[in-house]
Formats: structure tokens, sequence, C-alpha cells
């Protein structure tokens, strides 16, 4: 079975943009789990822009499935998460300018430092995964640096679903994703997916076999706002289902 791990931080981002007490994510990650999600993701970003220090200390006393910390491979960002001790820790790439992540962490690029820092995490027996783009070298240089997991950036294959372009081309960006997953599954790693995932193209991805977690945000929260937290957790669930037992794999 495919888990849903449902990213809140745009709970705090609608709060964010009043600085008020509401909505609390809080209380968001409370309802979605009890719809079923099987854990909650947050990105503490450097800037702040959404979810604060504060709201990811109360995730860790009040979630009960599973934590996952989105961070960047900052010292700042450790020291903080050996502190904290959430579930798991995803590495990702951040920039100050960009609305959201675009892509995925290079971590063949930066084999050396990122070992040290999975090294450091692991240490305390906090599971770590990168966020990664769905490329074969990077799938190795996950396993060379000693994740546990890596988490592949979908943004390709959903952004080329929703433009308009052929089915061909989101197909292509899909066995992108086949192919990652089949790979990471050889060498050993947990594989989850996410990014741009919703209630249209999440079962092109839910069905492909070998796939633990995908972890979806913006589209849920978007629905929430509309029918309700319960509600869109539970919908997406099922949209996550159908694919599982969709027979075009």
């Amino acid at each position: 079975m495919v888990k849903l791990g449902v990213n809140i931080d745009h709970v705090a981002t609608v709060r964010e943009a009043r600085k008020e007490r509401n909505p609390d994510p809080i209380a968001a990650a409370i309802l979605a789990e009890l719809a079923g999600a099987h854990g909650i993701t947050v990105h503490l970003r450097e800037d702040l822009r959404h979810i604060q220090e504060r709201d990811v200390r109360l995730l860790r006393q009040t979630v009960t499935s599973r934590l996952n910390l989105e961070m960047s491979p900052t010292a700042a960002m450790v020291q903080f998460a050996l502190e904290l001790q959430p579930d798991q820790v995803t590495l990702v790439p951040e920039r100050r300018q960009e609305l959201t992540t675009e892509g995925g962490l290079d971590v063949a690029g930066h084999e050396r430092e990122l070992e040290k820092i999975v090294q450091n995490l692991r240490a305390q027996r906090i599971r770590v995964s990168l966020f990664i783009d769905p490329e074969a070298r990077q799938v190795k240089a996950a396993k060379s640096v000693s994740a546990d997991a890596i988490e592949l950036h979908t943004g390709n294959f959903a952004r080329a679903f929703h433009e308009g372009e052929s089915e061909q081309a989101w197909m292509a960006e899909r066995s992108r994703l086949v192919d990652s997953t089949t790979l990471g599954n050889r060498l050993g790693l947990r594989v989850n997916a996410g990014h741009g995932l919703d209630y249209q193209n999440v079962r092109w991805v839910s069905s492909i076999p070998g796939q633990e977690e995908l972890n979806i945000g913006h589209s849920i929260v978007s629905r929430a706002i509309l029918v309700g937290m319960d509600r869109a957790v539970r919908e997406m669930l099922e949209q996550i289902r159908l694919g599982e037992t969709d027979i075009r794999k």
C-alpha cells in the first residue's frame, strides 16, 4: 500500500499572510491524521516564510503517525533536527527567491558534505531521505552517502501533465520515475515521491511498483479550503488507491 504524507506548509502560509494565529497547522495535522494520513510533512525554511520553529516543536509533541522534517543541509538546520528528533529528515535544496522547491538536491555533486550530515542524523536514529531528481546518478549517489530513502521530484512530470503537453511527453517523465524507483529499490533504498501531485495526476505515480510514500501538500490544502481537511485527505487517499489497482502499470 502506498502511504500518504500530508505537507501542511500552506496552512501556515495562509496564517503568515496576516501574522495571526489561524489557521493553525497543528490542528490541520491532527485532522489529516484522523482522516487517514500516514505522516505529516513540514518544510522549515531558513527564511521562515510559512512554518515556524514553534510549529515544528509543537508538531513533534502532537503528531502520532510520523513527522517528516524537510530542511536544507546546513549546519544550523542539522543542529535543530538533532535537538528536535523528528522521525525522518528529508534534505532538500533551498533558494530564497524561489516560490517553491524547484528541483532535486545535487547529491552527486556534494557527496562528501552530505555523507557527513547523513551520518550525524542517522547516528541519532533519525531516518534520512534525500529529495532528488529522477536520475540514475543521483539515485546511486544517495546510496553512496548511506541515505535510508529518496524522494523523487515529480515536478517535471506534473508540469508536463497539466501544461497541455502530449501524453507521450508526460509519460516519458513518468518513465524516468519508474526507472529511478526500480533502481532505488534494487539498491536497497526506500523510494518516495512528491511535488506537484494532485487529484488528477497522482494515480500515475501511485501505480508505479516500488513506491512507498507520496508527500502531497498544496493540492490537499487547496482542496481543504473548500471542503475541509478530512474530505480532502480522504479523497486523495482514494485516488492513490485507484492508482495502485490501475492495470496500466
